[in-house]
This record gives C-alpha cells, structure tokens and sequence, in this order.
C-alpha cells in the first residue's frame, strides 16, 4: 500500500507556536530542559533494572517497559519541537509525517496497555499475596508485554496506512505541534467519515476500556488496603497506588480529550496544551512518580553507584 496517494501535497509545514514568535526562545530552553531531564530519567531507569538482579520481577520489568515507551515518544516528537522552534515553522515531507505518526501511535497505544497491565499487577500482588506467583509468572509476564507492543503496531500500521492513502490537495499548514491524526486528517479533502468511525471505536477500545479497567482494580486494590491491620502497610500500598492513578488521569484523560473530541471541539492552542500533557509531561513525570520516589529502586541505584565508585578506586 501507498504511504501517498495521488496528491498535489507532498510536503507539510507544522507551525508549532508560530503565534507567540515572542516566546520562542524562552520555550525553546524549556523543552530543550525537559528533553534531556526525560531522557536522563528513563535511561537510568532502565540501565538499574537492566544490572539489578533483585528487580528482575513484573512490577519493575513493567516499569522498564513504560520507561522504553516513554523515551521512544520524547525521541520522536522533542527534537522536532525544538527544531520548530528555532526556526518557528518546519517543512517535512509526507514520509517523514508518516514515520513520525506511526511512532506516535506506536508508542501511545502501547503505553496504555501498559498501564492497564501495570494495573492488573498491582491488583494480583495486592488482593492475592499468596497466589501471585502463580497469576504473574514469566509467561502471563511476556504475554502482557508482547500483547501490548504487537497492539500499539497494528494500531499504528492500520491507522497510519489508511491516513495517507486520503487525498491531499489543498493546504498544507498544520497548526499544531507535531503530526497527530487529528490535525492532519482536517486537511484531508476526501469523506473521512468511516475513517473517524473507526477512529472513535479504536479510541474507546484502546483508551477508554483500559481506563474503566484500571478504576476498577483499583476500586478492589482500594478494599483491599482498607482492610490492612497495619497503618504503615497501608500508607506505603496507597502511595504506590497513587503514583500510578495520577499518571493513569494524566495520560488517558488528555489522550482521550485529543482522540475523542469532536473537530470544532477544542481550538486549535488548547488542541497543542493537551498533546503536551501526554507527549511531554508524562514522560518527564513517570520515572519520578514511578521508579525514583521507589525505595528499592533507590538501593539498587545506590548500590550500582557504589560499585562504580569501588571500581574506580581498585
């Protein structure tokens, strides 16, 4: 299949924050800051559990995971951002919209599944203490893995495939910050509406159900803490609990305000607001909320920095 049909189109402008020319420096440094800092997290995320034998277990090989996806979305969408905003609009051909739409897509739809995994673990560990070996062996672990990024491909591949195959014939600016579906497809001029049908449907089963299924092991998680004997169990079960929900809200509830919201819904400045809710501030946020506010994930951080520090003097 084409990645274009026949088009007079074949190259896009994105013209970020071409709005606020005032502001482009000063955001320039911020998302350069951000970028690096959301880098940093996750590599020292995944290097730990990558050498830490002791966290070689669901819980944080999920968190290893997520720190992938969220990495793969900052490479693929920051440094064009950046390049936006030293020169305030950018041309990129049709291919390279494609490429950065499908990665996108890739990584978004497989960060939700992971959450809703990520969930389901927690509910296992929490509510059935005696059976969760068994419920979360290897197997179930590299199923749920494996069926979350085949997920997040076939999405991306059919969604992505199907966008570039509509004509584009006309303008070719894109008012928005990197190449979303929604964006690019109101520049589409043929009927897209079984296209948006499928869209919508896609959305609810790769965003919204998960959602509803995270609320509700966590509803049991909930029960299950309230009848803990022990104060300090509870408060440091509830504290995981509540790292991972406010990054569940962040994520799912800004995707599905880009993804589910009608076409005259939103204008176009708070359209670029809330991508970057889920595009820059969950990447940033995860490795703190998730992994470096961990104590075990602090030990063995510790511990393999000592171990350097010990090399070096030997």
């Amino acid at each position: 299949m084409k990645i274009q049909n026949q088009s007079s189109v074949v190259e896009f402008i994105l013209l970020g924050f071409s709005n606020f020319p005032e502001l482009q420096e000063q955001l320039f440094v911020v998302f350069l800051a951000v970028y690096l800092v959301t880098l940093m997290g996750n590599v020292i995320i995944i290097v730990v559990i990558s050498l830490e034998q002791s966290l070689h277990v669901p819980l944080y090989l999920f968190l290893q995971n997520l720190s992938v996806v969220d990495m793969g979305i900052s490479v693929v969408i920051m440094p064009v951002m950046l390049v936006i905003l030293s020169a305030e609009k950018m041309r990129i051909s049709t291919v390279g919209c494609f490429a950065q739409m499908y990665f996108i897509l890739l990584f978004g739809v497989t960060e939700c599944f992971l959450l809703g995994v990520m969930a389901y673990d927690r509910f296992a560990a929490i509510c059935s203490p005696l059976s969760y070996p068994m419920i979360m062996n290897k197997m179930v672990f590299v199923k749920l893995v494996t069926f979350s990024w085949v997920s997040g491909i076939t999405v991306a591949t059919v969604q992505t495939t199907w966008v570039f195959n509509f004509p584009f014939c006309g303008d070719n600016k894109i008012n928005h910050l990197f190449f979303e579906t929604p964006p690019v497809l109101e520049l589409a001029c043929a009927d897209t509406f079984l296209f948006e049908i499928y869209a919508f449907t896609g959305t609810i089963l790769t965003v919204i159900v998960p959602f509803l299924l995270i609320l509700l092991s966590y509803i049991r998680i909930l029960f299950a803490i309230l009848k803990m004997p022990s104060t300090t169990g509870r408060q440091k079960v509830f504290s995981t609990c509540a790292s991972h929900l406010t990054s569940v809200t962040l994520f799912y509830g800004t995707a599905s305000m880009t993804y589910l919201q009608p076409k005259s819904g939103y204008s176009p400045e708070t359209k670029k607001l809330m991508s970057l809710a889920y595009s820059l501030l969950t990447p940033l946020l995860n490795p703190l909320i998730y992994s470096l506010r961990n104590s075990e994930m602090k030990r063995a951080l510790m511990k393999l920095w000592r171990r350097k520090v010990n090399l070096r003097t030997f």
